[in-house]
């Protein structure tokens, strides 16, 4: 693979970019502000531009590049697949689809070992509540404030962040509650523990006053990926658990973005020995290469379709490629120890390089994280944690966050923003030494945030 671009890369660069903007309707975007970066190439963690410029990729793209740029074990899979069988319909029986859900049953928590296949996470997360409301004949939904669970009309109404609010029809089911986020604690608390026990508290009042017997599910990102890497305290998840056992109620976990790698276990829900009732997945389990998502199914709601058809399905379901993909990433993940790397790299070189950037910026109120996974919440004050900008800012209000984004793409680090955050969701396979570039990187951006303090250090 070549890590150079064309020789006439400005003119081929701006082509691109004049029939993109001319052609293409760009999702989450302001259609008159069309992306000016135009790639020419990616490879492990690194991509380039077509003037050469490369760039360390801190975000993973949408955090779903696991196993990296290009791995040559994937896209050889991908060629061979193609060259042998491209497509075919969802319901015939073909080796490689009953090979990708055999690897991913092996790693999913407990007995989740019935494997739905949809084309992303979005899709994963309807049909998991589909599943729910029918295995229950309940129709409500919890679902955390500071979450993402896609942009589907279900998805996007269990959705918590502002997303959510242009679509949001008010019919859909969906109950907003309070998750566990001690840094801004919604229940004055002190410690881990007090904010264990009072979310907990919390989850059984709006439970208590939705009415339990009408409540099908309740849904929850394992650790809350774009609204925060949200690191659930001890006690949380398995207090979920029984609440919902107690009531019947179905325990949905979202590790689209969480799972297969990212915090350093297969699943996240590894790290508490917690088993959902139904699980969904997309993203890290083929890295993106080839659209695919997916729920894990508990035997108690598989059988509930057993002598009854399932009302869902896609057309694409289970493709071939995406399928050939997901086994070539999971082997390559299990033969190159890349979740092992991953838990190796959070512990000993991100968290504590995060938390020496915490020490030496102003700007930096919180480190919080796992594996590849993590977040710096940036404050205008660490003493009263104000947010270097205010929740959904924009324009002028936004600047800060703008400026920081804009001296990491100088630097040569492509960054996951949110809000008053930067997060840090490299490939599960970075080595130290790309860890230490990256941190050098945010060490010179954080300069930047760092003038917007009040307090300097």
């Amino acid at each position: 693979m070549t890590t150079e671009a064309p020789t006439d890369s400005p003119a081929t660069a701006q082509a691109i970019r004049d029939v993109d903007h001319s052609y293409v309707f760009h999702p989450w975007s302001v259609q008159s502000q069309a992306p000016q970066l135009a790639v020419a190439g990616a490879e492990g963690c690194y991509f380039w531009d077509y003037d050469g410029k490369r760039y360390l990729d801190f975000s993973s793209q949408s955090v779903n590049v696991n196993i990296g740029h290009q791995h040559p074990h994937v896209v050889a899979a991908i060629q061979r697949q193609a060259a042998r069988l491209c497509t075919f319909s969802p319901n015939v029986t073909i080796d490689v689809r009953s090979q990708a859900a055999q690897l991913i049953a092996e790693h999913t928590p407990g007995d989740l070992n019935k494997i739905f296949f949809t084309n992303g996470g979005a899709e994963a997360v309807e049909n998991a509540v589909r599943m729910a409301r029918l295995h229950t004949g309940r129709h409500k939904v919890l679902s955390a404030y500071r979450s993402y669970h896609g942009s589907t009309t279900t998805a996007i109404n269990l959705t918590g962040d502002p997303r959510r609010w242009p679509s949001d029809t008010g019919s859909a089911g969906v109950t907003h509650f309070w998750g566990p986020y001690r840094y801004r604690s919604e229940f004055h608390s002190e410690t881990d523990e007090q904010e264990c026990e009072r979310a907990l508290r919390h989850l059984e009042q709006v439970i208590a006053f939705e009415g339990p017997m009408l409540i099908a599910a309740v849904l929850l990102e394992t650790v809350v990926g774009t609204a925060g890497v949200l690191v659930p305290p001890d006690g949380y998840l398995a207090g979920v658990r029984e609440i919902c056992d107690r009531h019947g109620i179905v325990f949905i976990l979202d590790e689209v973005m969480s799972g297969f790698g990212r915090t350093g276990r297969w699943f996240a829900a590894d790290h508490w020995g917690v088993v959902p009732d139904l699980l969904t997945f997309a993203k890290g389990v083929n890295s993106g290469y080839v659209p695919l998502g997916g729920v894990a199914v508990s035997p108690e709601i598989a059988d509930s379709f057993s002598d009854v058809p399932y009302p869902g399905g896609l057309t694409y379901a289970g493709h071939p490629l995406a399928c050939a993909s997901v086994v070539a990433t999971i082997e390559a993940m299990r033969s190159e120890g890349a979740i092992e790397n991953a838990a190796a790299i959070g512990r000993d070189v991100l968290a504590p390089g995060l938390r020496t950037l915490a020490d030496r910026h102003a700007s930096v109120g919180e480190v919080r994280g796992l594996g590849v996974f993590w977040a710096l919440e940036l404050v205008r004050d660490k003493t009263t944690r104000e947010p270097l900008v205010p929740y959904n800012a924009t324009g002028r209000e936004a600047q800060p966050m703008a400026e920081f984004t804009a001296e990491c793409k100088r630097q040569g680090l492509w960054p996951f923003v949110n809000m008053n955050r930067t997060h840090v969701a490299p490939p599960c396979i970075i080595t130290e030494a790309e860890v230490n570039e990256g941190l050098s990187y945010l060490d010179s951006a954080l300069k930047v945030a760092d003038r917007y303090c009040r307090t300097t250090q």
